[in-house]
């Protein structure tokens, strides 16, 4: 439909001076009509490519479980995750560079972002350390600090996947639309269940997701969310739950524990 729809705009526009239908202003206005079409049809995502993201998005998911809660293999799983990820991105943006602004993946909605999170930032930051002081969990030490820089990392891939991928997709979905609530519920379900079976960090994330899905649903930044994702959860580990994701993740490789 676009095809044709071109072949007959481009005639009117570029056609000779006897049939040219346009000319002059009308004509400049229309050459940006055909540029908007163009990059349409650039953006054009097909739904088996949308569920393909999503199933690999879910996989990936049911992989924690497998390889990081079951065999113990969190370092292996998170590289070949990451290694996996940043690989199909690359190639789908060697495909269609349009493809990263249309994720997030863009300075686009930053500040906007930002400021819409600061306040959930401020309220989750005090909850951290009134919980933890509650609960007697407050464990920070020096390997909050490598965590500090490499999870917010981290953040942006469970964003892209869990957000992106399958809130955008579903966003997106061409002849059987959702709507945003339906939407904004089943990515935070599915946020909170990989963190199964930390009870503390289920209900944590699912708050946080109905708040990252309802942002990234109206501005797409996966930058400030996953950095906010990042810092936040690193900050969870060491005051909530009591857990130290350094050692999970380095302890074996460096003869740390």
């Amino acid at each position: 439909m676009f095809e044709k729809s071109h072949r007959l705009l481009c005639f009117a526009i570029f056609g000779n001076e006897k049939s040219g239908i346009f000319d002059g202003f009308n004509r400049s206005l229309l050459c940006l009509l055909l540029l908007y079409l163009c990059k349409l049809d650039l953006m054009t995502i097909s739904n088996n490519t949308r569920i393909f993201e999503i199933t690999a998005a879910f996989l990936t998911a049911l992989g924690k479980f497998l390889f990081v809660d079951f065999l113990g293999w969190r370092f292996t799983f998170t590289t070949v995750a990451i290694l996996f990820w940043v690989s199909y991105v690359f190639i789908r943006y060697r495909q269609n560079h349009e493809i990263l602004a249309y994720w997030g993946f863009s300075k686009n909605n930053f500040r906007e972002v930002v400021i819409k999170l600061l306040p959930f930032a401020a309220i989750s930051l005090i909850a951290c350390f009134a919980i933890g002081y509650i609960r007697q969990t407050i464990n920070i030490s020096w390997h909050i600090i490598p965590i500090l820089i490499l999870y917010p990392l981290w953040g942006v891939i469970q964003q892209f996947l869990l957000v992106g991928l399958i809130a955008g997709n579903l966003k997106d979905f061409e002849g059987q639309p959702l709507k945003d609530i339906y939407i904004i519920f089943v990515s935070s379900i599915c946020f909170a269940a990989i963190h199964y079976p930390y009870y503390w960090l289920i209900v944590g994330t699912f708050v946080l997701a109905l708040i990252y899905s309802s942002i990234y649903l109206k501005k797409r930044n996966l930058y400030a969310l996953g950095l906010f994702h990042g810092l936040l959860g690193a900050l969870f580990f060491y005051t909530v739950v009591n857990r130290d994701p350094f050692l999970e993740m380095f302890g074996n490789l460096l003869n740390l524990k």
